[in-house]
């Protein structure tokens, strides 16, 4: 009987321990939040990004001033240790404006909304010809070369609005970005555009990565704003129709630049490290405010608020600004070698890069035992609204530490996605069109989910 006595004792002093560090998260977490919304940074450093440094394509002079922020906003808020990791990283200009127009049968000239698709060549003065459709990126790809030849290819394929999540809508139609050139110049084609990868019908033009293949000629790429494809695709449903565009763009030898790597130091017996971040770059054609800028203030902001509240993590916390995810990846792929340079003990990673709305949870990349774990966290986070933890993605710059640390988990961030592709590679992903309470929750989300990752791994 008195064994039994000191099992139920036993029981119970751990279930209250388990219930008072409950209890104490709770509390804590509730901070996070008071201190991201009444007292918060993010806001005026997400605006001092995009309108005091602007758009940040890499190997552009913004860039630079980006690495140089970024390193002065990390030391101005007491970060244990700040470094810059050299990386090269690739320089491609868009050059002056682009412009374009449809001319029909009839001699009715329209002007187009076109952006360069980045890393393309240009077309060396103005390109004038034929222009096909295709609504598929197979269907280009099954057509005879006969059809082709001579012609400018114009993919049209829109992004599907049914699907729920956009990136899911994304992710179906990338091909015609991403290789549309290649399988037009395989037919003989002189030139190519694309429907930009967008949901609203407007005038704004989403540029982003295409790529070439050796031993394929390379043509000039370009994205229409929704509304100029609609134009186009009614003008060629009526009878031949002229293409005519005129692309600046051209490529120069790889310049160095830098991730900027700051750190909050864990417990003075851990060597392990948890990497939080997002980056740095992004495309010339707005301000970055959504993609990526989003994404670094998020992570910035966090360990602010951990520093502010003077928590002091079991692991070491580093936050990375990584620099070229949009055409390249250098840094991400720079990072993990760097790490095992060093020979550090990474045990798991977080990127925010899905844009300032509204959070709603994060996805984890890795075993079942974690995606576990950050189930556990709901109970505490719920009442926040994030509610999303499930298998999923990581993030562009995170992942190539899959294969630099055997078995590491990466959790990516993930906001609402509804307006996401409204503003991704456009003009207007501007710091306007990001909400300021939208992003202070993002920040104290990912304060409190670092928070719990840290105390449970």
């Amino acid at each position: 009987m008195a064994s039994f006595r000191t099992l139920f004792f036993t029981c119970s002093l751990f279930s209250f321990g388990i219930l008072y560090s409950q209890q104490n998260d709770s509390v804590q977490i509730r901070q996070f939040f008071d201190e991201a919304l009444l007292r918060g940074k993010s806001h005026e450093d997400l605006r001092s990004l995009c309108k005091d440094i602007g758009a940040r394509i890499t190997g552009s002079a913004q860039a630079q001033m980006a690495v140089e922020w970024g390193k002065r906003k990390m030391e101005e808020y007491g970060f244990d240790k700040v470094t810059l990791q050299p990386v090269d990283v690739p320089h491609w200009e868009r050059g002056t404006k682009e412009v374009a127009w449809f001319q029909t049968a009839g001699n009715q000239v329209v002007q187009l909304d076109i952006l360069a698709l980045g890393g393309s060549i240009g077309t060396n003065g103005m390109l004038k010809a034929e222009v096909i459709q295709f609504n598929h990126l197979d269907e280009l790809k099954r057509a005879n070369k006969a059809q082709v030849q001579g012609k400018i290819v114009f993919l049209n394929q829109p992004m599907n609005p049914a699907d729920i999540v956009t990136f899911t809508a994304y992710g179906g139609c990338y091909a015609i970005r991403g290789h549309g050139a290649v399988e037009a110049a395989k037919l003989g084609a002189v030139g190519v555009v694309i429907r930009s990868l967008a949901i609203p019908e407007d005038h704004n033009p989403h540029t982003g990565s295409m790529y070439y293949e050796n031993g394929v000629t390379k043509i000039p790429a370009g994205a229409l704003s929704t509304k100029s494809a609609n134009l186009l695709a009614e003008a060629i449903q009526k009878g031949k129709t002229q293409l005519i565009f005129e692309m600046d763009c051209r490529d120069y030898p790889d310049v160095q630049s830098f991730n900027v790597v700051g750190e909050l130091k864990g417990s003075s017996k851990s060597t392990e490290i948890i990497t939080i971040g997002g980056h740095l770059d992004s495309w010339d054609t707005g301000e970055g405010a959504h993609d990526d800028g989003a994404g670094i203030i998020h992570c910035l902001e966090a360990i602010r608020i951990l520093k502010q509240l003077k928590i002091q993590p079991r692991h070491t916390i580093r936050v990375v600004f990584f620099m070229n995810e949009e055409n390249g990846n250098k840094g991400g792929e720079g990072y993990a070698k760097w790490t095992i340079d060093n020979g550090e003990n990474h045990v798991a990673a977080i990127e925010s890069d899905r844009g300032g709305f509204t959070p709603h949870g994060f996805e984890c990349d890795g075993p079942d035992n974690y995606l576990e774990l950050i189930q556990s966290f709901k109970s505490l986070l719920s009442p926040y609204g994030l509610y999303h933890f499930e298998k999923g993605y990581g993030g562009v710059d995170i992942n190539p530490l899959k294969g630099a640390h055997k078995g590491i988990p990466l959790f990516g961030f993930v906001p609402d996605s509804q307006r996401y592709f409204d503003f991704h590679h456009a003009p207007s992903d501007v710091f306007e069109n990001v909400n300021k309470r939208e992003l202070e929750l993002g920040c104290a989300s990912m304060a409190a989910f670092v928070y719990l990752l840290d105390k449970n791994l």
